[in-house]
């Protein structure tokens, strides 16, 4: 069974794109998708990336673009703004480590749960509130929310270390452990497939 480390943000709006994907691939291959929520702000500062804030206005205009672009391609609804960004990622990053920690139901419609809440519902997923409901819907108890902190904060922040020792520098990116073979972005998941059908 190949193994896939997931590193993600949930306010990543490639990530939102990815859909579930990745899960459909990794069930077709019956690989197994360990997910790593990690602190992307802190990612780029760590590995020479520049936070969208301060990247140039024609940067930020083309990466508009792209996203109407895909955004249309998927047939997903986007927001161009949610109202809150970046949200406090934490809240939603704890209580995903939480959930997968948890075994209740799969992890996959949760993480694209919260991402839809802030891409497509434009909702403030730093809020309990949001959170709890998103955990529910998904087959997790929304109690995740509080009792999940404390191992959720120990996670989150050795997450952001593997991933700079494992090559990581944007989100979402995904490894397949058994060959180290690395794709960022959303739109490397048919490579991502094509590769683990060689590992069969």
């Amino acid at each position: 069974m190949a193994h896939i480390d997931y590193y993600f943000s949930v306010f990543s709006p490639w990530t939102y794109l990815a859909g579930l994907r990745l899960e459909d691939i990794a069930a077709r291959h019956g690989a197994q998708i360990i997910y790593r929520p990690l602190d992307l702000l802190a990612l780029f500062d760590r590995t020479g990336g520049t936070r969208p804030a301060a990247r140039h206005p024609s940067r930020m205009d083309y990466r508009r673009q792209e996203l109407d672009r895909w955004a249309d391609r998927m047939g997903m609804k986007m927001v161009a703004q949610p109202t809150i960004y970046p949200p406090n990622p934490a809240p939603a990053s704890y209580a995903i480590i939480a959930a997968q920690n948890s075994g209740a139901a799969p992890v996959g419609p949760l993480v694209h749960g919260i991402l839809r809440a802030l891409w497509a519902d434009d909702r403030d997923i730093s809020q309990d509130d949001v959170i709890r409901d998103i955990l529910r819907d998904t087959g997790f108890d929304e109690a995740l929310v509080t009792t999940g902190l404390f191992d959720g904060a120990i996670t989150y922040e050795k997450n952001l270390d593997s991933a700079i020792v494992q090559g990581v520098f944007g989100a979402p990116f995904y490894i397949v452990r058994e060959s180290d073979q690395r794709f960022w972005g959303q739109d490397r998941l048919d490579f991502l497939d094509a590769h683990l059908g060689t590992l069969a």
